[in-house]
Parts: structure tokens; C-alpha cells; sequence
């Protein structure tokens, strides 16, 4: 009977490092699909936003050449995105499928627009393009070219100010320090 119990047990010892061996193997098969899959997300997510990239061609294409303020392309870390300028960018949805268009600004990021569809996106990056391009035009006849003789007279009136109380104040101190040599005497 021990021959019995130890064949048992010997049986039970070769199953538990098959089925444990066979456990790893199965567990690292479904890490390396997981991952596999995880890649094929971002794959799909890249060539969605790629998609969009070229249907914003024209519009980029109508802008001059002298206006820098967008600089367009897709940058593929964590989180893969289609940049439109420094500051605003379109990233994919939760499910993959939903382009978000989104501006960071100094209270935070907002949303400026969310479709499925790659027209209303185009459309709502052709309007932030037109409102970024007004604003640098105003920006630009805000702050004119200012003329060096207005900048210059303040500094002069400045320096003359300084000087006369320099003056005034030297010919202080030379009356006190006379006035106290004379009551000495």
C-alpha cells in the first residue's frame, strides 16, 4: 500500500508543476495578447488621427507663409496626438473611435469640440485656425512700432529729475555741514 500512496503522490507532484507550467505558459500567452491588443489600439488611434491630418491639408495649404503659429503633426507616446498648434491638439475618446479637440490654457483644458466625424472636426479646426489668426492681427496693430523720440523724452525728464535733486540735496548737506562749523565757532 505505501508503493500505492507514494505512486499517488508521486502523480500528484508530476501534475502540479505540469499544470502550474502550463498555467505560466498560458498566463504569459494572454499578457502578450493583452499587449498585442494594446498595440493595435494605439495603431488604430494613429491612423485615425492620420486620417485627419490629411483631410486638414487644404486647410493648412491656405495658410501664409509668414504666419508660424501652427505647426501641425502627430506625436505617438502614452497617448498619441495630432498637434495644431503649441496649444491645442486632438486626442482620441475613451473608446477610440471620438476625436476630442482640446485647448490647454492657463486655467486648464478645455474642450472645443468632440465628433465621431472627421468633417465636423475639420470644420471646427478651421474655425480655431480663423480665430487664432484675428487674434495675431490684433495683436500685431495692438503694439505699434513706437517713435524714438517719444521714448527718449521721459528719459531725459527722468535724468534731468535725478540731477536736480542730486543738486538739491548736495547743496543741503554743503549748507548743514557749513551751518555746523559756523555755530562751533
Amino acid at each position: 500500500m505505501s508503493d500505492a500512496q507514494n505512486t499517488g503522490s508521486n502523480a500528484a507532484s508530476d501534475l502540479r508543476p505540469i499544470r502550474l507550467r502550463d498555467a505560466l505558459r498560458q498566463a504569459r500567452i494572454e499578457a502578450a495578447d493583452r499587449t498585442g491588443v494594446v498595440v493595435d489600439l494605439r495603431d488604430a488611434e494613429v491612423a485615425r488621427l492620420e486620417i485627419l491630418s490629411e483631410a486638414l491639408d487644404s486647410l493648412f495649404a491656405q495658410i501664409p507663409d509668414q504666419i508660424d503659429l501652427f505647426d501641425r503633426g502627430i506625436s505617438q507616446g502614452d497617448t498619441p496626438r495630432l498637434w495644431i498648434d503649441v496649444v491645442a491638439h486632438v486626442v482620441m475618446g475613451r473608446d477610440k473611435r471620438i476625436y476630442r479637440f482640446v485647448q490647454d490654457t492657463r486655467f486648464g483644458r478645455i474642450v472645443i469640440a468632440e465628433s465621431h466625424e472627421v468633417s465636423v472636426m475639420v470644420d471646427a479646426i478651421t474655425d480655431y485656425v480663423a480665430r487664432r489668426m484675428i487674434e495675431r492681427e490684433h495683436a500685431l496693430v495692438a503694439t505699434p512700432m513706437l517713435d524714438r523720440t517719444v521714448t527718449e523724452s521721459p528719459r531725459r525728464g527722468r535724468f534731468g529729475v535725478f540731477v536736480i535733486g542730486f543738486l538739491v540735496g548736495a547743496a543741503a548737506l554743503f549748507g548743514l555741514a557749513l551751518l555746523a562749523s559756523l555755530r562751533e565757532f
